[in-house]
């Protein structure tokens, strides 16, 4: 079954949420390195006045976007949305099952009637979450880089996204699944919790814009899968911007094109000036300033958005 109509890879609007509960969670914590336990008692305040620099950001650059209140006003980890719900050009709402029971509490099975009050025609929901209950683990766009155009999707394996779940994923939404392992070192599991852990999220790894593709292929230890994504994203046409471990370790790879590049601060300052330019032929790079969120949360800028490709109701 397919669920995208023309094919768009970059949306016009985003979906964000409010970070009302956000702090430190030693549940996603234990799946994800990227987490720092900040004892800081400003830590929410100062999520909160990031959260609204990225709003500024958008506005500025003329990007709609629409603000939603989180379902539940104490999850952590709310101001991440991309992970438990897609929206599709057709008007379809995916809702996605979660690894920890933390993360449950974010998923909206009303979010549909929410956005239809926003204006947007939110006119089917396809929810996945019972998948949870299979042990079956797939974090939205987190776990899911999609090429749109070509109907390819990407997912490093992880506890967070397992290999059963894209698979059956990519077969009912009609996607050529591209799975591959990328460790945050760039070595082989070795299963110690030292070496070769999985990185998390298959969009900190990369990111696929209308033409051009970030990726880092060091993070891939395994040389067949490496040379697949490379020719991949060859084959799409799409300029190839290789980063490099620690560039990754440090959310280079978390961006998303819309009417411009948005990335945070913190990755901009690592690409190298051959980078910034090869990203600027394709739009103007925005970085924004979320050291909080990137600390505490574990996650950075294209995680806080959420593509909306809903049509106007």
């Amino acid at each position: 079954m397919a669920i995208e109509g023309t094919p768009q890879q970059t949306a016009a609007a985003v979906i964000l949420i409010r970070p009302t509960g956000f702090g430190f969670d030693p549940q996603t914590a234990s799946s994800n390195s990227f987490q720092q336990r900040i004892t800081d008692p400003l830590v929410k305040r100062k999520a909160a006045e990031e959260f609204d620099g990225l709003l500024d950001a958008l506005r500025t650059h003329g990007i709609h976007f629409t603000v939603l209140d989180p379902m539940d006003r104490s999850a952590p980890n709310g101001v991440f949305p991309n992970n438990w719900f897609s929206t599709h050009t057709n008007g379809t709402l995916v809702l996605y099952p979660m690894l920890t029971p933390s993360r449950r509490t974010e998923r909206d099975p009303d979010l549909a009637r929410v956005l239809a009050q926003e204006g947007f025609a939110a006119s089917d929901t396809i929810d996945l979450s019972g998948w949870e209950h299979q042990g079956l683990i797939l974090e939205g766009t987190g776990s899911l880089v999609l090429d749109r155009v070509f109907r390819k999707a990407f997912f490093c394996l992880s506890d967070r996204t397992s290999e059963r779940a894209a698979q059956d994923w990519c077969l009912r939404f009609g996607y050529t699944p591209v799975s591959f392992v990328a460790t945050e070192d760039g070595r082989i599991p070795d299963g110690s919790g030292v070496r070769g852990v999985p990185v998390y999220h298959t969009n900190v790894v990369m990111s696929i814009g209308d033409r051009f593709a970030v990726v880092c292929l060091d993070a891939m230890p395994y040389p067949a899968e490496r040379q697949e994504v490379q020719e991949e994203l060859i084959a799409s046409g799409r300029e190839v911007i290789p980063i490099g471990i620690e560039q990754m370790q440090h959310f280079a790879g978390n961006l998303l094109q819309l009417s411009c590049i948005l990335l945070s601060e913190t990755a901009f300052r690592q690409l190298r000036p051959e980078q910034r330019q090869a990203l600027q032929r394709h739009g103007q790079l925005v970085p924004v300033a979320i050291p909080t969120i990137e600390a505490v949360g574990g996650g950075s800028v294209r995680c806080m958005l959420a593509e909306n490709f809903l049509p106007r109701s």
